[in-house]
C-alpha cells in the first residue's frame, strides 16, 4: 500500500486543522451543491500552465471527499509529466497507460492508499501517443465504469493551455475545475483557457485560486 511521502502535497492529511484544509472542505461543499441540475461524480482538474497547483488541488479534494465517507478514486492522466505517485511515495511502474494499451487490467492498476476510502491509479510509463490514448474508447469506457463503482472520480490532467489532453478529459467528465495561481496568470490567458474548455463542451464547475499568500 502506498505510504505518505515526506514531500507530500496532501495538506488535508498533514494539517487537517489549517485554513488551507478548510478551503478544500469549502470547495468540496461547493461542488456538492453544484449537483442540483446535473450529477457531478467525475471531475477533471486542470490549469493553464504547470506549477499552478492543479495536482495539489486534485490530491486534497480527493482526500476531502474520502474523509466524509465517499468512495473515491484518484486518477493521474498526466501521461507526460505525472506526479500523483510522488505524493504517495510509490513507483510509477504500472498504471493508466498500461491499461489503455491493453497490457493490464483495471484490477492490476488500481491501488489502495493509506487514506481510508481512497483508491488511486498512477499514470504508468510515458507513452508515445498520450492524446490518442486519452481520446480512445477505452478511456471513455474506463471513466464510465469508475463512475458506476465509485462515489467520486477525481482526475488530475495535464495543463490545458498547450495540450489537448485536458480538454479531451474535460469533455468526458461531468465537470472540470480550472486552477489558477493567484497574482500570476494574466486574465487574458485565463479567459482563453476557459473559452477553450467551453468550446470542448466541458461543464466548468468553477475556478480555484491557488497559492494565495498569508494562508496557513
Amino acid at each position: 500500500m502506498p505510504k505518505l511521502s515526506t514531500n507530500s502535497m496532501i495538506i488535508m492529511q498533514l494539517n487537517p486543522n489549517s485554513l488551507i484544509s478548510e478551503a478544500y472542505r469549502s470547495l468540496r461543499f461547493n461542488i456538492e451543491f453544484s449537483e442540483f441540475d446535473r450529477e457531478v461524480k467525475t471531475i477533471a482538474i486542470t490549469s493553464a500552465n504547470r506549477g499552478e497547483g492543479k495536482t495539489t488541488t486534485a490530491l486534497n479534494l480527493a482526500v476531502a471527499f474520502a474523509q466524509i465517507g465517499r468512495k473515491v478514486i484518484l486518477l493521474d492522466v498526466d501521461l507526460r509529466k505525472p506526479s500523483i505517485h510522488l505524493a504517495f511515495g510509490g513507483e510509477n511502474i504500472i498504471g493508466l497507460s498500461n491499461f489503455l494499451a491493453g497490457q493490464s487490467t483495471l484490477n492490476e492498476i488500481k491501488r489502495d492508499s493509506y487514506v481510508e476510502n481512497l483508491s488511486i491509479i498512477y499514470s504508468g510509463p510515458t507513452p508515445s501517443n498520450p492524446s490518442e490514448l486519452l481520446a480512445s474508447k477505452q478511456m471513455i469506457s474506463l471513466v464510465a465504469e469508475l463512475k458506476e463503482s465509485y462515489d467520486m472520480v477525481i482526475i488530475d490532467t495535464p495543463p490545458a493551455l498547450a495540450l489537448t489532453d485536458a480538454k479531451i478529459m474535460a469533455a468526458i467528465c461531468d465537470g472540470v475545475l480550472l486552477v489558477v495561481e493567484h497574482g500570476k496568470l494574466k486574465r487574458s490567458i485565463a479567459k482563453k483557457v476557459k473559452d477553450e474548455l467551453m468550446f470542448a463542451k466541458a461543464n466548468l464547475l468553477g475556478v480555484v485560486w491557488s497559492k494565495i499568500k498569508n494562508v496557513v
